[in-house]
């Protein structure tokens, strides 16, 4: 139940801690549909790289021509693996800075820009737009991620 959830973690309370769930969860339900469009590209461009997935295309050498890659799928493996490379560190990263005390304003601002600045990332890599739209806002996206690591280092400095 949520109330004895909220006793046993007291998280649940803090503002800062919520909107860290609520966009985490937003950026890797993102990440999460990024699996699901390489799976829609493989099946429609026939495209595979596991012999056991050509089966339902036919058997032996006529199955072996849909074992190949395909531009488009390779497009959203590489956007999908840029989530993997950002979303995680943003993920562990953004639960330091969230327990690190910041100001709610400023923390729903890293939060949104981050996840505004990937889901823009992934429409620049699936449709694709022109440069620098995706360099520009992965670099939003990374620089928030950064932006939190300093203030989580600056807050709990004992190295």
């Amino acid at each position: 139940e949520r109330g004895e959830m909220a006793k046993s973690t007291q998280l649940i309370d803090n503002e800062v801690f919520r909107a860290y769930a609520t966009y985490t969860a937003i950026v890797l339900l993102k990440m999460m549909l990024m699996s699901l469009i390489t799976a829609y590209f493989r099946i429609t461009r026939k495209a595979f790289v596991n012999p056991e997935d050509t089966a339902s295309f036919g058997k032996g050498e006529s199955a072996k021509k849909f074992l190949r890659t395909d531009p488009d799928v390779e497009r959203v493996r590489r956007g999908h693996l840029n989530d993997l490379e950002n979303i995680v560190p943003f993920v562990g990263i953004g639960l330091l800075y969230a327990l690190s005390g910041p100001e709610l304003s400023t923390a729903l601002l890293h939060f949104r820009i981050f996840t505004g600045a990937r889901i823009c990332h992934t429409f620049a890599y699936l449709i694709p737009l022109p440069q620098p739209g995706r360099g520009l806002s992965w670099a939003v996206g990374y620089s928030v991620t950064f932006s939190m690591a300093y203030k989580v280092l600056k807050t709990a400095w004992l190295l």
